[in-house]
């Protein structure tokens, strides 16, 4: 029996008859603080730009003083060519007048999206084969792997796949030539079970967030050999968390959560079995909702609307 979070419901793309046309999508999201009017200058800015709200989300952390949070899709019909003035006009005017931290993007352009895992397949393969069958809104351009075990597996997908030995002893090395790949090439990275700490220096000089599947509701059971010391604790559930990285290791912004239950028939490999399935499924949501700008960071903690 699984125990499933709350999620957003999905967009459905492409639209069907008689939505506009995906190329005229386009998505707000903003983070400022908390005061009255807010929802109303939004909205009246995007009408006067002759645009038609299709979905409006909010959240403030607190009813005085708090942190007010909003993604805001809407139609705009030759949205690519009036993209970089809307934004200029969004900065001279709302921006300034309310602080705000915003992001434009165009829903046609699918974010591009750099996949890292070392030998475990479960979760690289789930996400190239949703992607393949048209699950997730991205573009993957390369697969990079500290191992060459994978290769052949990612070969039928289409993708560059990169082999980068990385241990310890040669991290800076290592990292310099991810970083030469990456850095302004790809919009997001995804750590499939990639099994090496990533620097400070990487984290700064990549260019883009990156997202980390862990094996277990955060922080339990970190370290090694996890299902092992879950099964020593006779534990119930079995769970993953997709969450951002940060510099201070598994203790970034969490994104999606899920658990599974067991009992004490379940085995090792049971349980790592079952803790796989979760793994693939937290990590693909995860990733869809960055990829359709549902996430906004607030603090150490996310809103996904």
């Amino acid at each position: 029996m699984t125990a499933r979070s709350s999620k957003p419901p999905p967009e459905n793309y492409p639209p069907p008859p008689g939505r506009p046309p995906l190329a005229d999508i386009g998505r707000l999201l903003l983070r400022c603080p908390d005061r009255p009017g807010l929802i109303a200058a939004v909205s009246d800015f995007l009408a006067k730009a002759g645009a038609n709200i299709i979905s409006l989300d909010q959240h403030s952390t607190a009813p005085e003083d708090g942190t007010f949070l909003q993604r805001a899709i809407f139609h705009l019909p030759g949205l690519t060519a009036a993209m970089d003035e809307l934004e200029r006009q969004f900065a001279a005017t709302l921006a300034e007048k309310f602080s705000i931290d915003y992001r434009f993007t165009e829903a046609v352009k699918p974010k591009r999206v750099a996949i890292m895992a070392s030998k475990d397949d479960h979760c690289l393969l789930d996400l190239l084969w949703r992607n393949r069958r048209g699950e997730l809104e991205m573009s993957v351009v390369m697969v990079i792997s500290n191992h060459p075990d994978l290769a052949d597996h990612v070969r039928p997908f289409g993708v560059p796949f990169f082999h980068i030995p990385a241990t310890r002893d040669i991290r800076a090395e290592a990292e310099e030539r991810q970083l030469q790949l990456l850095r302004g090439n790809v919009d997001l990275v995804v750590l499939a079970r990639y099994m090496q700490v990533l620097s400070g220096e990487f984290l700064g000089g990549v260019g883009c967030p990156l997202i980390n599947i862990h094996h277990s509701f955060l922080p339990a059971f970190i370290g090694a050999a996890p299902y092992k010391r879950a099964r020593e604790r006779g534990v119930k559930l079995v769970g993953a968390t997709a969450h951002y990285v940060t510099e201070v290791l598994d203790e970034g912004p969490i994104i999606e959560q899920d658990v599974v239950r067991v009992n004490h028939t379940h085995t090792v490999e049971d349980l790592a079995r079952l803790g796989a399935d979760v793994e693939r499924a937290v990590l693909s949501r995860a990733v869809q909702w960055h990829c359709q700008d549902r996430v906004i960071v607030h603090d150490n903690q996310t809103v996904v609307f």
